[in-house]
């Protein structure tokens, strides 16, 4: 995103001088680094993800701030914008909406046979509400057993995933969760050991050590962010003016490191997966993602 703020900058002239601040999920830490950024009287906010988004819409309520989202899966089911055309009220953003339909394929072509899934997410998270339910309305349609975990801090998490290993299921299926991102440096091995393959909706899982992460390129997701922001900025456009984006769902992320311990052929997944995506990205796990 920065980047693209630069080279859009350099287009028009201008510099966009940017702070960064990170709350490491902390509801507390977010709020007062939100209330330092309207101490500063910025001209615009970006939150990333929903939590953040949606603390910095309730606060700048009532004000001429702008704020921009990245990354919210489900923008109207958070509460943040009214429709994709009209988003209302102070906000727009980008949205990298899963489709869950096609993350499940993939568990089936991996392993046609699979019986029973595990569904792992953090029920406070809002953006695992929608994906969630479209997971059981697949897996109903399809025959298949399922059954929820939930947690909201690592430690819980990864209690979840010890129940998940002992109820012996096949799969584990969890959204773009933000609570389970962050604690999937602490889980993958877990699974691995146990020969469970966690599929996950989005990359930065999958760079923690996650088999397999979908969804969105989230470099394109970061340069439209960019682009709006300059819009506003620079261009005299309003929140209003700018309906929410969507991208095409498509990437798939497999790190090879965690295909290898689950003793399956790199190759042989890859071509399983070819009907159900439009490209493939290989990794190996980063002791630190951001």
């Amino acid at each position: 995103m920065e980047e693209r703020l630069d080279e859009v900058g350099k287009e028009k002239g201008v510099t966009f001088e940017i702070s960064y601040d990170n709350c490491n999920t902390d509801s507390a830490v977010l709020n007062q680094i939100i209330a330092n950024f309207m101490a500063d009287k910025v001209d615009l906010m970006i939150g990333v993800a929903t939590p953040v988004a949606v603390a910095m819409q309730a606060a700048t309520e009532g004000t001429d701030i702008p704020v921009v989202f990245a990354a919210v899966s489900d923008p109207v089911g958070a509460g943040l914008v009214e429709s994709l055309e009209a988003p209302g009220a102070n906000i727009t953003g980008t949205s990298d909406y899963l489709d869950t339909d096609a993350i499940l394929d993939l568990i089936f072509a991996a392993n046609p046979d699979a019986k029973s899934i595990a569904l792992l997410y953090d029920l406070g998270q809002d953006s695992s509400a929608a994906p969630i339910k479209n997971a059981k309305a697949y897996l109903d349609k399809r025959g298949v057993s399922y059954k929820e975990y939930n947690g909201t801090t690592t430690d819980e998490i990864s209690l979840a995933v010890s129940s998940i290993v002992a109820d012996k299921a096949d799969a584990v299926f969890t959204p773009t969760d933000n609570t389970v991102m962050t604690a999937e440096l602490s889980i993958y091995e877990t699974f691995t050991e146990a020969g469970v393959q966690h599929y996950t909706g989005a990359d930065s899982f999958a760079l923690n050590g996650a088999f397999v992460g979908y969804g969105v390129d989230y470099v394109q997701l970061g340069e439209a962010t960019a682009d709006m922001v300059a819009e506003i900025l620079c261009d005299g456009k309003t929140t209003a003016d700018l309906p929410y984006q969507t991208f095409d769902n498509g990437i798939v992320t497999i790190n090879t490191e965690t295909c290898e311990a689950l003793g399956l052929d790199l190759d042989t997944v890859k071509e399983a997966f070819k009907p159900y995506c439009t490209e493939i990205v290989e990794v190996t796990t980063a002791e630190n993602f951001s």
